[in-house]
């Protein structure tokens, strides 16, 4: 017979969200890191009654919108729920990477892990010569004059870098605000922390891009205590993906996944 105890208490749960990988908006091969994803596991682990809410983060970034929109969802449940996040960086918190960190109340790192990198970049390939050197001639026709804005098949065009840099402005304005609303005081002062830079372990601390060098399971330990339970949330894929291992999609996500990584030497 079971017998219910009442006036015992029972142990914290710390719902534990890995966010690992490149983010996009993915596709129907490969779901990838995106705020269509993962809201069920986020709502999910916020309806858990937790005592805290800890993001495990290996990410070189990717897509802007889709950092803020999941960042966005952690912090309007964390404030509804009177829940504290933190976040916890691996190999790498960059770009949008670092834009999911700061949206923990705290946020600490390895003494190796690469933060930073508070910038926007558009990144492309040109071939013209190619196209010249074998007789292809590339035929567009656009209404609109910026239709076919910085075209790899055509020759670079001052307009077309200016326009381009006209779009990257607001987004790089858009992160620096998050940055500066979520880390506030602790950012150092005087310090150039937004020309998309990097920085390792205990230097992004001294910079106030961190709050100390510590790994996930020991801190939680510390500050819940040795019995509070540390759940794991990770997507659930259907039987077809588990059967399959969606073979082309996860390749191309791997492929993704490892060019991305690579900026930073791992």
């Amino acid at each position: 017979m079971n017998i219910r105890i009442p006036f015992l208490n029972k142990p914290p749960v710390i719902p534990v969200i890995r966010l690992q990988g490149a983010i996009g908006t993915g596709s129907r091969l490969a779901a990838g890191l995106n705020d269509a994803a993962l809201a069920p596991l986020i709502d999910k682990a916020f309806r858990m009654k937790p005592r805290a809410v800890a993001l495990a983060i290996n990410s070189p970034g990717g897509s802007a919108v889709q950092s803020s929109l999941i960042a966005a969802r952690i912090r309007r449940l964390a404030e509804e729920k009177g829940v504290p996040v933190h976040a916890f960086v691996e190999d790498v918190a960059a770009s949008g990477g670092y834009w999911l960190a700061c949206a923990a109340d705290d946020i600490w790192v390895d003494d190796s892990s690469i933060l930073g990198s508070i910038g926007v970049i558009f990144a492309g390939f040109g071939f013209p010569e190619f196209m010249a050197r074998h007789g292809i001639e590339r035929r567009v026709i656009t209404a609109g004059k910026s239709k076919s804005l910085a075209d790899p098949f055509q020759p670079a065009r001052p307009e077309d870098e200016a326009r381009l840099r006209a779009l990257q402005e607001p987004i790089h304005q858009a992160f620096i605000a998050h940055v500066k609303a979520r880390r506030g005081p602790r950012l150092a002062e005087g310090a150039d922390l937004f020309n998309a830079d990097v920085w390792v372990g205990q230097q992004a601390v001294e910079l106030g891009l961190a709050d100390g060098v510590a790994h996930l399971v020991p801190r939680l330990k510390a500050l819940y205590g040795d019995k509070a339970r540390l759940v794991p949330m990770g997507q659930k894929r259907g039987l077809l993906s588990r059967l399959t291992g969606r073979a082309m999609g996860a390749a191309l996500a791997e492929i993704e996944d490892r060019a991305a990584f690579a900026r930073f030497g791992l």
